[in-house]
């Protein structure tokens, strides 16, 4: 199987620790982050890995090159940012599959990929962590059935579904869309989640999102006892 990486993060909310690397290259004890998704993904059986990157991608290919422990490498270079939904869209030219596992790059979510799968005619699911007490995320809900029936705002919930950042999609999802280049793939979700049948796995596997400083000090402790 494939998997696109998002990578081409900046990393606003970083630059007070990490402020000359893409985000996705944040030193975790020593070691780039995105070396730990790259090894996650050897784990789940990935052999081959779109990165999606734009910002300082060059760094990324040189400390990685073409090949990783087995995994080969390809780059989709976003010559300007272009959102995550163009940013899927253009490496999806590089899949050869029909399914395919997209990942964003700051976020590590231990799932087992193999529990992903399509329903009949979904062309999307996102894996969804439970969390309680938060107001950092928006929620995701489903029916009984796991198809998604709303997406909240960020709040405050004493409760919810979280999207965990990894979904299993259709290499095709986009062909019935007229898309611009660039745009939000959350945004695309929120708006068609049911015209491509967009359902759910719940997970409870450890997740965390390296996006803040609080979180990337945190990970440096963690990550190492996870993977």
């Amino acid at each position: 199987m494939e998997a696109v990486v998002l990578a081409g993060g900046f990393g606003t909310r970083l630059q007070s620790v990490v402020s000359d690397v893409p985000k996705p290259m944040a030193p975790v004890n020593e070691k780039p982050f995105l070396e730990y998704i790259l090894k996650y993904l050897k784990k789940n059986s990935i052999t081959r890995v779109i990165l999606s990157v734009g910002y300082k991608w060059e760094v990324i290919q040189n400390h990685f090159g073409n090949d990783f422990e087995g995994i080969e490498l390809i780059y989709s270079v976003e010559d300007e940012p272009l959102g995550t939904g163009g940013a899927i869209k253009k490496a999806l030219q590089f899949v050869q599959n029909k399914q395919v596992y997209i990942i964003n790059g700051d976020t590590l979510f231990n799932i087992s990929l193999n529990a992903l799968k399509l329903q009949n005619n979904s062309k999307l699911q996102l894996s969804l962590k439970n969390l309680k007490d938060f107001d950092r995320y928006g929620c995701v809900e489903s029916d009984n059935n796991g198809y998604v029936t709303t997406f909240c705002e960020k709040s405050y919930k004493k409760e919810g579904n979280i999207n965990g950042g990894i979904y299993l999609m259709a290499s095709d999802i986009f062909d019935s869309f007229q898309l611009n280049d660039k745009f939000s793939f959350e945004e695309f979700m929120e708006k068609n989640f049911k015209n491509i049948n967009s359902t759910v796995r719940i997970f409870d596997d450890y997740f965390i999102d390296i996006g803040i400083p609080k979180d990337y000090e945190k990970v440096q402790k963690e990550i190492e006892l996870q993977l």
